[in-house]
């Protein structure tokens, strides 16, 4: 009677422990539901910025080559055509 007792009382035991073990896995989970909407707010701003400075290169890109453009026609002479 007595083993029977005790492993009685060592399933109990053991089922208080596993509830107590994951109830603070269980609420973690349902916080990180959460921060997942963080998340996705964190990487559309991230994307947004790197759009921005894909466009900020761009443009410095384009402006480059056009200052070298006017460069190259300031430096070729214009020749004169010989009249007949």
């Amino acid at each position: 009677m007595l083993s029977i007792k005790s492993k009685i009382n060592s399933l109990l035991l053991s089922l208080c422990v596993i509830t107590a073990l994951l109830t603070p896995t269980l609420t973690h989970a349902e916080d990180s539901y959460e921060s997942g909407r963080v998340a996705a707010t964190r990487a559309a701003e991230q994307k947004a910025a790197l759009a921005k400075k894909a466009e900020e290169r761009k443009k410095k890109a384009e402006e480059k080559q056009q200052a070298a453009e006017a460069q190259k026609a300031a430096e070729t002479p214009k020749q004169k055509v010989p009249v007949n």
